[in-house]
């Protein structure tokens, strides 16, 4: 058993930091979702901050754009030239992406400076790529509603998890810890 357990000990060891930063952020995410009553339609404070940064990038191009709450489940209607486009609910937020992508950089940490200049660069970069995702859905959904299906469960969640997946090339090869392990031999 010793065996097995030095064999796969650098896997080991990356399972359960992952799986423990993992658990400790979702878990302070959802005791931040439980301040917002879902029974009364309240949207967290970060969704809405997502739909009126979306509101605003669209607006650039086209100023008859707006988003306004809506009233029957917790959620913020997009509107694009005043026609409703779609709705942003917790979910869009990307905030369990951030968390998915934080405990990974954290699994493969390497010196604590960059790990954290890394995981805020990379939740800025996620979180400004998750508004230009959105943005561009909403003026998609406008111009193609016949494609809903495939945008918005296909092309634009890859957008976002293939950002996430490009930053997590980035970390493993060129700054975390088995970077500079690997870089020696």
């Amino acid at each position: 058993m010793k065996k097995y357990f030095k064999e796969f000990k650098p896997f080991l060891l990356f399972l359960s930091k992952f799986l423990g930063a993992y658990l400790v952020l979702t878990f302070a995410y959802y005791s931040y979702l439980s301040g917002y009553n879902q029974q009364k339609f309240e949207v967290d404070g970060f969704t809405q901050i997502v739909a009126n940064q979306t509101t605003k990038l669209i607006s650039v191009f086209d100023s008859r754009t707006h988003v306004e709450p809506n009233f029957t489940e917790p959620s913020v209607n997009l509107f694009y030239r005043e026609k409703w486009v779609s709705r942003i609910i917790e979910g869009c937020n990307a905030l369990s992406v951030m968390i998915l992508f934080v405990s990974f950089i954290f699994a493969f940490s390497g010196k604590f400076k960059q790990t954290v200049l890394f995981i805020l660069f990379g939740c800025i970069s996620i979180h400004i790529f998750n508004i230009i995702r959105i943005a561009l859905l909403g003026v998609s959904m406008f111009h193609y509603p016949q494609y809903q299906e495939v945008l918005h469960g296909v092309i634009f969640p890859l957008f976002i998890y293939g950002v996430v997946f490009i930053l997590w090339i980035v970390w493993v090869n060129k700054f975390s810890s088995y970077a500079k392990k690997s870089s020696k031999r």
